[in-house]
């Protein structure tokens, strides 16, 4: 491995936007940190059996879908990830810039035949098995819980913090990251040890996951399968889109007002997710009204009980394993009382996806969406 520091001549501006960026991926990690209960198995939903089940296109939905009463979840047609190819082609030693914290910095990347891909939604272990590097894979992260890779050794902790030991027990030649789990500082001294780790921006959105798609195969010297599963990840996006805006009312004023909850009853940790957190992305492609975007909220903000009653969703979006850390619906109104007071509060209506599911901007995408429109707009026809 060579690598080489790089200042790019983009000046101050583009640093700062870069350590933003990773600042913010931080923060979220922090969070988890403080939640102290990411599980080390795959949390609901990451089955490997598929679901039978009508397509978006053949469901009829809610004539009034804020006057529906009652959670429900969100669950996968199938957890598995398919690759866009069985042998995608290579073409080893290739030179990518890593995307460190302090500047940019060129890697020379000459084996990928042992990988450890992580990050605190589990997308980028996802991305290398969409590309067909699956079997490249030596270690994961806790949220990394798909078919095929459930079963790899965990290199990460309680709050996702990396375990760099088990990582070199491993003997990987390469591992990617971006920043989002750590200590970051932790992660770059792997290179001390004759490991080439590349760090990738990474943003949690639809066009982001397309970006990562080509940004992870750039790694494997592997540009083809990139473009392939990228033009593969927005096609199915678009689609599902349009099916689902089949199922949303047509008059903005029927429309749901969301709102994304990160919760962590064990810690006590209450979160908003507002926009640039991937839950503004996640609600306007399901039709909804972002009431963090109405609000002017950005990023992560403490849940405060003015906050959840300026907000008054009609529906609220969380995590399975959050919402069973506060006790469930019963337990959230009861620790919450604002929500209760909320629309979404009276009625119930709270919809719950697996934590390495629903904010994982990849090559599931689609079926995220898929499974977010159901649990929303047609509940009662079962998952």
């Amino acid at each position: 491995m060579t690598r080489r520091p790089r200042r790019t001549g983009s000046g101050v501006a583009a640093t700062a936007a870069r350590t933003a960026a990773l600042a913010a991926a931080l923060t979220v990690a922090l969070v988890a940190s403080l939640a102290g209960c990411a599980p080390a198995t795959a949390p609901t939903g990451d089955v490997a059996t598929a679901i039978e089940r009508p397509s978006l296109a053949d469901l009829t939905a809610l004539a009034d879908p804020r006057a529906f009463e009652g959670p429900s979840t969100a669950m996968l047609a199938d957890a598995a990830v398919e690759p866009v190819s069985a042998d995608p082609a290579q073409s080893l030693p290739v030179t990518v810039t890593s995307r460190d914290l302090s500047g940019e910095v060129d890697v020379v990347v000459t084996d990928t035949s042992r990988v450890v891909a992580m990050d605190l939604s589990g997308s980028l272990a996802a991305t290398v098995w969409g590309l067909g590097f699956g079997e490249s894979l030596v270690g994961r992260d806790v949220s990394t819980t798909f078919p095929g890779a459930a079963d790899l050794p965990v290199v990460t902790g309680s709050g996702h913090t990396v375990n760099a030991e088990g990582i070199i027990a491993l003997a990987p030649t390469l591992v990617i990251t971006d920043g989002s789990i750590g200590p970051v500082d932790v992660v770059q001294q792997l290179r001390d040890v004759g490991i080439a780790v590349v760090f990738l921006e990474r943003s949690s959105s639809f066009d982001g996951a397309a970006d990562l798609a080509r940004e992870v195969a750039a790694v494997f010297g592997a540009p083809a399968a990139g473009e392939q599963l990228a033009e593969r990840i927005a096609a199915d996006v678009d689609q599902t889109r349009a099916e689902i805006d089949r199922l949303v009312p047509d008059a903005a004023s029927d429309r749901l007002r969301m709102v994304f909850l990160y919760l962590r009853g064990s810690s006590g940790v209450f979160y908003l997710f507002g926009s640039e957190s991937g839950a503004d992305e996640l609600i306007s492609a399901l039709g909804g009204i972002d009431v963090a975007d109405e609000l002017g909220w950005q990023g992560m903000r403490p849940l405060t009980d003015e906050a959840m009653v300026a907000a008054d969703p009609d529906l609220i979006l969380v995590m399975t394993d959050g919402l069973a850390s506060v006790g469930g619906v019963d337990g959230l109104l009861e620790q919450k009382p604002a929500i209760a007071l909320t629309t979404a509060g009276r009625h119930r209506r709270i919809v719950d996806m697996a934590d390495g599911q629903i904010l994982s901007f990849g090559p599931r995408s689609a079926a995220v969406l898929d499974a977010l429109a159901r649990a929303i707009y047609a509940p009662e026809a079962g998952s």
